[in-house]
């Protein structure tokens, strides 16, 4: 059997499918499957261990006839079994009737005309869960299982090499994913902020390290937080399956909402997620090692220092 899914969104996202193609593939051990995702997504599969083959296509771009006829075709062209839509769009529902797949799943709306299963979409859940309700077409009707990652021996090995480099790897250590000022501003927890909980953290427990992420997009913040706490120590993994073997090593994780923020679900490591608008019964499954942090105005940036201590403190 060969499978398509269509998987709008950011890496996050994907990560959060990822019980939907590890079902499948236990459930069908010998499928093949393929996922359609925005180019900058492709990045997550380097952890997945269920796809095949990562086909890209940016849905959020101002396409024109002639792309998205060139992915009907290139879906046309694999013969798919089935397709899975995790999108609402009817176009994408339009897109898959013309490539011709005899099973097409999606969720009911707009587009349900062109499925041959559509589900309704529960979005009170957790996401995963929601996305796993995809499968009950195919005979699927079980809990959403826990997320899961595959991490490259590689990356488990960088990931050793560069704890001895921070010198933490007798000690253990706080990770803190703390974005930058380039986020929606709802998103965005400032810089005075992180210094308040970083510097109490040092002061309650001084013998263990903070670790900061800095990817290409916050070298700046990053630099500039350094400036103010310059105990603070810095790691840049290079790509998703490093960040992920990083954060698998840590004692507890501080994270805004973020892909970082997905794969410490994933890596089981004790998480607290400071959220903005987001929902927390959305983002996180229920466990006590997985604790958020909401904005009572939707802004993460009006969450106190002082809270974020406290549930430290606290678990």
């Amino acid at each position: 059997m060969r499978v398509v899914a269509l998987v709008p969104g950011g890496i996050g996202d994907q990560i959060l499918f990822f019980p939907t193609l590890d079902g499948l593939k236990r459930h069908y051990p010998h499928a093949q499957i393929d996922v359609v995702v925005e180019p900058q997504s492709k990045a997550a599969y380097g952890v997945s261990k269920s796809v095949h083959e990562v086909l890209t296509f940016d849905y959020k771009d101002r396409n024109s006839l002639a792309d998205w006829g060139n992915l009907v075709g290139t879906i046309r062209d694999r013969e798919y079994d089935v397709a899975i839509s995790a999108g609402q769009s009817w176009f994408v529902g339009l897109l898959l009737w013309l490539t011709g797949i005899p099973k097409r799943i999606g969720y009911q709306g707009n587009g349900t005309l062109f499925l041959t299963d559509s589900i309704p979409c529960q979005i009170s859940q957790y996401a995963a869960a929601i996305y796993y309700d995809l499968l009950k077409p195919l005979g699927i009707d079980k809990p959403c299982p826990e997320l899961a990652i595959n991490i490259p021996k590689s990356a488990l090995d960088w990931a050793k090499q560069e704890q001895q480099r921070l010198g933490t790897e007798q000690t253990g250590y706080i990770l803190i994913y703390a974005g930058s000022d380039r986020l929606p501003p709802a998103q965005i927890y400032p810089q005075q902020s992180w210094q308040e909980i970083i510097q109490e953290c040092q002061k309650q427990q001084p013998d263990l390290p903070i670790v900061v992420i800095q990817d290409r997009d916050d070298v700046e913040f990053v630099r500039s937080l350094q400036a103010d706490c310059p105990n603070i120590k810095i790691t840049a993994p290079e790509d998703i399956s490093k960040l992920a073997a990083i954060i698998g090593g840590a004692s507890l994780m501080l994270s805004i909402n973020s892909p970082a923020l997905q794969l410490s679900v994933a890596v089981q490591t004790y998480t607290i997620a400071l959220l903005g608008g987001a929902d927390p019964r959305q983002l996180l499954p229920k466990s006590d090692k997985f604790l958020t942090i909401k904005s009572a105005t939707a802004q993460t940036a009006d969450i106190s220092p002082k809270t974020v201590l406290e549930k430290i403190w606290a678990g």
